[in-house]
Order: C-alpha cells, then structure tokens, then sequence
C-alpha cells in the first residue's frame, strides 16, 4: 500500500465515524476555530516559509496576495469555521416522503458523501475552509495543495488534526497529501477505492488535468473568465464603480473580472471614467481597435487569446460591442460560465441578459465579486462550480450531501 493508499484507508475508516458523529462535529470545529486563533504565530512563522520561497520563485505580485496569511486572515479562516459549526446539521434532512398503495412509507433523506478529495493551489485559507465544510457535511477529507502552500497548509492541518482528536473524533477526518510532485496528484485522482468524488480549486490548468486524469468523480470549480457588460442606458459613475471593485477588490480570485465590453454608445463617456479609476490601481488595459481610438495607445492591442485569458492580475481586457445581442455572443464564446454581470438602468435589457448568460451567478447592476459562498449567506465555500450536474455556483453544506432513500413496511412482499 502507497502512503496515499493508507491515507485513504485511514478516511474511510474515519468517514464510517463521522458520518453518525451528530453534535460532535461542531465541537470539533469550535475547537478548530479556537486552535487556529491559540496557534496564528506558528500559522504566521509557516506562512513567512511560503512567502519567502514564492518571492524567490518569481510569483506574481497576486499570487503572493492569495498566499499570503496574517493574523487578520487567520481571524478570518477561525470566524469561517465557527460559522460553518453555527449552520442546521445537513445531515439526516427529509427531501421527499410518500406512502405507496401498497402501505410502503418511502423517504429520501440526506447523507455524507463519504471521503472527499480536493486538490487546489496558493491559498492556504482553503485548508480549513474546505476541511470546515466537509466536517459539517459528515465527510472526512483528503487535501493536496501547491507547493507553494505546503508549510502553511501543514501547519494548519496539524492544528486541525489535534483539535479533532481533542473531542474524540478521528484525527483523519482531515489528512494533507505531504508530497506536492505531480505524481501525488495523479495518485489521488486514481483514489476511486477510497475516494467518493474529488473537487479541484485553481486555475483552468489545474482543473482541467483533474477533468481529464481522474478516475474518481469530479465537481468541476473554479476557472472564473468573468465579464461585465455595460449596456448604453447605464449610469456611468456605477459602472465605474462596478468595474472597479469586480476587478481590483482581489484580481487573483476566480469572482474577478478579466473582460470589461461596452455599448458602443456610451463607450466615449464610460471608457475614460472607467480607466480613470482603474489608474489608480496601474491596471493594464489591453483593448479592440475602438478601445484604442478613445482611450489611446497607452492600451495594449488585445489579441483573440486575451480574452479566453483569465489572468488573475492587474490586466483587464475591453471590448466595444455594438449591442446587447453581441455582448451576450462574446461572453458565451469566451466565458468559463462562472459569473458575469450587466450595468443598465433598462429593465428589458436586464431581463435579456439574465435570461441570456447561462453562467453559475449573473448581476444586474453590481459587483462579480459576490459570488462566494459566505456572501450568499452560505457560510465558507467549497468552491464555485461551472457545472450544471448536482451543484452549480457557490457549494456550500447541502452541496456537500448525498440522498438515500429509507424504505418502511410492514410486511411487503413484490408479486
């Protein structure tokens, strides 16, 4: 047996605990939210590991961002756990029930999913995320980060694992892949005895080599190609605004936008505003031939592969459409189906895209950025799916469960 074959027994054997484990999973995930707070200066000195060797490697500045831990995002990590404890069990809820003719009384109810894996990247803030969520949900999980994270995201599995076992549950609940070689990752997508789905969070790249290499089922998440469109009945000082925050608020997540496309007629007065307030953050404008002629050739030609980009940084790429209809064309064309919004202040044009977008959250008049599990009122995240099968959008604890059906007789017997 590999270690990641062991590891994997070893969830199964935990999952088959957890999964009856009642009110004891959230004292455990109090105790791993008081764990992480007791413990921020070894989380912190881990951190300063990850951070030192991402700067050495040449990350970029966004990707230092996303990696980086302080106290605040520590307090943040705990807060997320705790809320998570705070949620209604999802476990053991009736979703449908009927008697038959035959006297049958049939319920579907809610169940763990059994062990969850989840490969993901720079963020070492998913480690208890995820872990809080699948806890909750009665699963044990299996996490592999990026080397990037590793010494982060293992002092934080420690803390967790021992705050676990501090109320009686089985350290595995929770296990990190040590190894970040691309072979662990393999592994893990090979896992189909032990491993009930596998969820991978990063980027396109990552998600796809999880879509076309595994052998255990996969919740696709993540890739966040995302547009705002702003139509020519819009207030332009709010779509200003809009664009600023969907792209600088936090331009390495997958909420924020890459592509900003604007009605012909507005783009003389939108264009300038938005790229006056988008100097501010040196955000690099690449543009279409219109771009250009308004705003000059401080913007960048923008190339075809520019906008399937989803560059997790300070480069937005524009584009002047000649209408709703083509603006809703571009997106379905070049859009990984996460999250896109429209700023007008006409109802019908907001009803057209609404109806027309077919990605997991579409805005009428506000940020990309809210797409997140804790901004719906969901409590921390999984991720965000993109697909359309079982969980679409932010996945939060119902996401997380399976049904089975409880069938009642009394005697039955089929003809």
């Amino acid at each position: 047996m590999t270690v990641i074959e062991q590891m994997g027994a070893a969830a199964k054997q935990a999952a088959r605990v957890l999964m009856n484990a009642g009110a004891k999973k959230d004292e455990a995930l109090y105790a791993i939210a008081e764990a992480l707070r007791a413990n921020s200066g070894a989380i912190i000195a881990a951190n300063a590991v990850d951070m030192e060797n991402g700067r050495a490697a040449g990350l970029s500045n966004a990707l230092l961002d996303r990696l980086k831990l302080d106290e605040a995002r520590i307090e943040g990590m705990a807060k997320g756990v705790a809320d998570v404890a705070a949620f209604a069990d999802p476990i053991g809820r009736v979703l449908d029930g009927r008697t038959l003719k035959n006297g049958l009384k049939i319920e579907k109810v809610t169940v763990p999913m059994g062990v969850i894996g989840i490969i993901f990247e720079a963020r070492p803030n998913v480690t208890s995320d995820a872990a809080a969520l699948c806890l909750k949900a009665g699963s044990a999980v299996i996490l592999r980060g990026g080397k990037e994270a590793i010494n982060s995201n293992r002092a934080v599995a420690e803390i967790m694992r021992d705050a676990i076992e501090s109320v009686g549950l089985p350290r595995d609940c929770v296990a990190l892949v040590q190894d970040t070689s691309r072979e662990s990752a393999t592994e893990l997508m090979q896992l189909s005895d032990y491993l009930d789905v596998l969820i991978p969070r990063g980027g396109a790249g990552l998600i796809r080599s999880v879509v076309q290499n595994s052998k255990v089922p996969v919740i696709q998440t993540g890739a966040g190609n995302c547009h705002v469109y702003v139509d020519e009945s819009a207030d332009v000082e709010m779509a200003s605004e809009i664009v600023f925050n969907a792209k600088t608020s936090r331009p390495s997540v997958c909420n924020a936008i890459e592509t900003v496309l604007v009605h012909k007629g507005i783009a003389e007065k939108a264009l300038p505003e938005m790229k006056k307030a988008l100097d501010t953050m040196n955000v690099e404008l690449r543009g279409c031939e219109k771009t250009r002629e308004i705003l000059g050739d401080c913007v960048k030609p923008a190339t075809e592969e520019d906008y399937y980009k989803e560059y997790g940084d300070y480069i937005l790429a524009v584009r002047v459409v000649d209408s709703l209809e083509e603006a809703l064309d571009h997106i379905a064309k070049y859009s990984t189906g996460h999250s896109e919004a429209i700023v007008t202040s006409d109802y019908a044009a907001a009803d057209r895209f609404t109806s027309g977008v077919d990605s997991a959250a579409v805005y009428v008049n506000a940020s990309t950025r809210f797409t997140d599990g804790g901004e719906f009122g969901l409590g921390a995240e999984i991720g965000i799916s993109t697909q359309k099968l079982h969980a679409r959008g932010p996945m939060g604890l119902n996401e997380l469960c399976s049904g089975k059906y409880i069938i009642r007789g009394n005697g039955q017997v089929r003809g």
